[in-house]
């Protein structure tokens, strides 16, 4: 299989997990202490790392650590949008188009060289 595409599949599955370390336990464990909320999430982060670690590494071997940030970027906002709205239950607002289209910004900037070769 592609090494871009081993890389963004690993990448979109260790941010799943790590959207729901770092806010998963905002609706799950709201009324238990903190210190068992961050426990729980250090778990669900051991997962990410599993997964973003070779991630990055086989991405590495290709593609420079910029592109790889952007990628991750953009693979962060189109897994938190729906966990937002789906998940959490907060409204769809249309900061989340901008900021998108920021990133395109970021994704257009970081790759043009690839893409357009200037």
């Amino acid at each position: 299989m592609n090494r871009i595409l081993i890389t963004i599949i690993l990448l979109a599955c260790s941010n799943i997990f790590m959207t729901f370390a770092w806010y998963g336990h905002l609706r799950n464990l709201a009324h238990k202490p903190w210190i068992i909320a961050a426990l729980v999430s250090w778990g669900i982060a051991l997962l990410e790392y599993l997964l973003q670690v070779p991630a990055n590494r086989i991405g590495h071997t290709i593609l420079p650590v910029g592109q790889l940030k952007i990628i991750q970027e953009v693979i962060t906002l189109a897994i938190f949008v729906p966990f937002s709205i789906l998940y959490m239950k907060e409204k769809f607002t249309t900061d989340y188009i901008w900021a998108g289209l920021c990133l395109l910004g970021a994704v257009f900037f970081i790759f043009r060289k690839k893409l357009f070769g200037t």
